[in-house]
């Protein structure tokens, strides 16, 4: 019987994310399976890249809304990620708010990866923000996701430094860097169950070390 930790991952984009998870988990270093792709976006790039590694994937129409799926809609994400026996469901530039009952149906199961550190710079073009505020520091957060907008408990943090001369794409690149290596480590360690939340916190247990807080620069 195959027993190993399953992935559904959720993306509206290119899937830039997905593809570190994935051949993080094909290199062993993420004890784990993608079982299934869902997106939101019909030729979206993550369906493409999962279809060339051999992985489910599906479109899911979203309904009316901009921002959110309507409740028809999100059961049937529900009913598909259920029906692949997933373990932990996985944000990857999913562009829609998740309501009470995709929440409810994985409680404590999923995750999301923001382009900022939270609680700084919530919310769309994190990056943006944080040039246009002028901090001298930014960086990628992995978080569980709660009924908020980027506000559930955080699991790990890389800092990435803005430049004196960054443009708005050059610290994305940058940030999209340390999100490609923070994003498998934390969900390495919640398929190895090395996580203990205590009420916000997350508690790197068992042995394991979070993802220290530091610079990454890196290439523009």
């Amino acid at each position: 019987m195959n027993t190993k930790f399953r992935l559904g991952v959720l993306g509206s984009g290119k899937g830039s994310n997905f593809v570190a998870i994935a051949d993080a988990c094909a290199a062993g270093r993420v004890p784990a399976q993608v079982a299934l792709v869902l997106s939101d976006v019909e030729n979206a790039g993550i369906l493409e890249q999962a279809r060339a590694r051999g992985i489910p994937a599906r479109y899911i129409p979203p309904g009316p809304f901009r921002t959110k799926l309507d409740p028809d809609t999100e059961r049937a994400y529900v009913q598909a990620l259920k029906d692949a026996a997933v373990d932990l469901v996985v944000l990857a530039g999913f562009m829609r708010v998740l309501k009470s009952e995709f929440l409810n149906a994985f409680p404590g199961r999923i995750v999301n990866i923001h382009p900022s550190l939270l609680p700084a710079f919530p919310g769309l073009e994190a990056w943006k923000q944080a040039l246009e505020h002028g901090v001298k520091v930014t960086g990628c957060t992995v978080h569980f996701v709660d009924a908020g907008v980027d506000t559930g408990p955080i699991i790990g943090q890389i800092a990435v430094p803005v430049l004196e001369d960054d443009t708005p794409e050059t610290l994305h690149r940058r940030i999209q860097l340390a999100e490609h290596e923070l994003y498998p480590k934390c969900i390495a360690a919640i398929a190895r169950g090395e996580l203990e939340l205590r009420g916000r916190r997350v508690v790197w247990r068992s042995g394991g070390i979070a993802p220290e807080l530091r610079y990454l620069v890196g290439s523009r």
